[in-house]
């Protein structure tokens, strides 16, 4: 078993990526689905709103420490290699990095940013707001999945 130091980073490391599921859960089970209910131009001015709200300290220290404590988990179970538990560790911590962090940047944030150069009421937002919430809502069914199953990892990695 998982003991001293690296125990305690694998138990923040999952705590963090359980924290960053439950986000990213709610978004796509009733988030998401309630915005979709609105007029475009409600969901829209919503959906903007709310992304500005996320790169508040709040969220961030949460979304990108995870991030930064998988990238160390990864990097100490290369080097310390540990008798048990280092597959777990390296699949959790790939799952976050890359369905997590890498969805979040490549697929998430460019929608978020095409999302704020459009004008809530207007005919190119409204336009905009179906195909954005289909496939945002997608991209983070795959964050979910992906923050869930490094939990899962990392649990299995300290038992």
């Amino acid at each position: 078993m998982i003991d001293g130091p690296y125990f305690a980073l694998t138990v923040v490391g999952l705590i963090g990526a359980g924290l960053v599921a439950g986000v990213f859960c709610a978004f796509s089970t009733f988030v998401m689905q309630g915005l979709a209910a609105l007029p475009p131009a409600q969901g829209v001015a919503a959906m903007q709103a709310i992304n500005v709200t996320a790169l508040r300290p709040a969220f961030m220290i949460v979304f990108l420490g995870s991030t930064v404590l998988c990238a160390v988990i990864a990097v100490v179970t290369f080097v310390l290699w540990p008798d048990e538990g280092a597959v777990e560790l390296l699949v959790g911590s790939a799952l976050y990095l890359f369905g997590c962090f890498g969805v979040t940047v490549l697929a998430n944030v460019p929608r978020n940013n095409a999302l704020v150069k459009v004008e809530a009421g207007t005919a190119e937002a409204t336009a905009y707001w179906p195909t954005y919430v289909r496939e945002w809502t997608a991209w983070n069914h795959v964050r979910t999945v992906a923050a869930v199953g490094a939990v899962v990892a990392y649990v299995l990695a300290l038992t």
